[in-house]
């Protein structure tokens, strides 16, 4: 006997932009982004948090894509790079994904970034922004 994945709760009326109304006109494969629940957020977000390497965050990028359709971009920005707000993360438009969450996933990467600053290193020289210093 199998259960049925749990999905996630609406959000309330008006408090969000994410179209979750829309998603029942498209297919099944669109419809993932409902299986991060509030609780498999929070851990997701708090694995963010932890992250090793910056392998380990590649892995974790590679894997909300292909569970949740989730698509995040992680790059320097324009200008120079003092501190972790100079680099962009940005998530791509998803219909369904809930707007606290588009906040949530790359404050989360920062924080993991502050915590384990060798990551943001190994993030700028795969971008060749330290010049093999």
């Amino acid at each position: 006997m199998s259960t049925a994945p749990s999905l996630r709760q609406p959000c309330p009326p008006g408090a969000c932009d994410c179209g979750r109304e829309r998603l029942d006109e498209h297919p099944s494969a669109a419809q993932r982004i409902l299986l991060l629940t509030r609780q498999e957020e929070k851990r997701l977000l708090e694995r963010l948090e932890n992250l090793k390497d910056l392998e380990d965050l590649q892995r974790l990028q590679k894997r909300m894509y292909e569970n949740l359709g989730i698509r995040v971009h992680i790059a320097p920005g324009f200008n120079e790079v003092r501190t972790m707000r100079g680099i962009v993360i940005e998530l791509d438009q998803q219909t369904g994904l809930c707007r606290k969450t588009r906040q949530s996933i790359p404050a989360a990467i920062r924080r993991g970034l502050e915590r384990n600053p060798e990551v943001a290193y190994r993030l700028l020289d795969a971008h060749d922004l330290l010049g093999g210093a």
